[in-house]
């Protein structure tokens, strides 16, 4: 019987990468799951985006997929939840002035969706000035109502010219649908002595059981031959606040060829039968790359079926 925590014992499906971007398009990213026993025709739906709109898949396994018609609606970066028999689709939204928030729409259905409700837009100093956001919404629900983690201002990663996130915080609400009261302060945040988040601390996404959480973060870094890189890693909190390394290192990080060459980020875990499912997107290379979707799988044995 495998003693080890159920999250460093992922390993990266056979049929890896399992979407690819759309014609025409270089990125796929960003997946959120709907599994079988939470979907309303038992089947697997994942949401991803391309470079500004949402799209929708559907399978039958979790591991084939079939595309569902064109994009949904303007946004990246989405995290769907089901809670009293209604789904919601938080996402990033484009405001204007180079500015991001945080949106949501409901369904019933996973295909008719509301209109967008804004949640979060940047406000802080902190969430930055000249690329400011609030970005990579996860929702939590918990005894303390509702929180929305998310990302916060860019830092540019010269060798790839692109940005990713530099802090992550935390806002709260009595209701899903807000109003949202932030904390105020960044949760986790770049830091030079931190070998895998020492350009910034990139996204989390956050699950909570009981009184305690576990948080799947993908920080950003420069390697040790000055390269920007993201690896997802697991961090522990008895409140959601304060964090502490859970893992040693990370659970998936960039390999040295093929699909997830430079980067490993962007995930959702969920649950099904007998394993955990980690989807996630990884990055080829840096200036001129393609990234795609793929999956890690963990058993769950004794220790991790509580």
């Amino acid at each position: 019987m495998n003693d080890r925590p159920f999250y460093l014992c992922f390993r990266d499906h056979p049929a890896n990468p399992i979407i690819e971007p759309p014609r025409g398009t270089w990125l796929i990213g960003d997946p959120t799951i709907v599994p079988p026993d939470d979907s309303p025709d038992s089947r697997w739906h994942l949401f991803c985006n391309t470079l500004t709109a949402i799209h929708h898949y559907v399978s039958d396994d979790g591991i084939h997929w079939q595309k569902q018609g064109g994009p949904l609606f303007r946004g990246i970066r989405g995290c769907v939840r089901r809670w009293e028999g209604r789904f919601f689709l938080f996402y990033e939204t484009f405001l204007r002035w180079r500015r991001r928030g945080i949106a949501v729409r409901s369904s019933l259905d996973l295909r008719d969706w509301s209109a967008p409700r804004l949640l979060l837009e940047p406000e802080h100093a902190w969430e930055g000035t000249v690329l400011p956001a609030t970005s990579n919404p996860c929702a939590v629900r918990g005894e303390f109502g509702f929180r929305l983690y998310y990302s916060a201002a860019n830092v540019v990663l010269w060798d790839t010219w692109v940005v990713e996130p530099r802090y992550i915080s935390v806002a709260e609400a009595d209701h899903v649908q807000g109003p949202y009261r932030k904390l105020g302060r960044p949760i986790l945040a770049p830091a030079a002595h931190d070998r895998y988040a020492n350009l910034g601390a990139g996204a989390i996404k956050v699950y909570a059981s009981g009184k305690s959480f576990l948080g799947f973060q993908n920080g950003i870094y420069r390697d040790d031959a000055g390269r920007s890189r993201s690896a997802i890693r697991v961090l522990q909190s008895a409140d959601g606040i304060a964090w502490e390394a859970a893992s040693p290192g990370p659970i998936l990080a960039p390999t040295d060829h093929g699909w997830k060459r430079a980067f490993v980020y962007q995930l959702e875990v969920v649950r099904y039968r007998d394993e955990y499912r980690l989807y996630y997107n990884a990055r080829d290379g840096w200036r001129r790359a393609t990234e795609r979707i793929g999956v890690a799988v963990a058993p769950i044995d004794d220790r991790t079926s509580d």
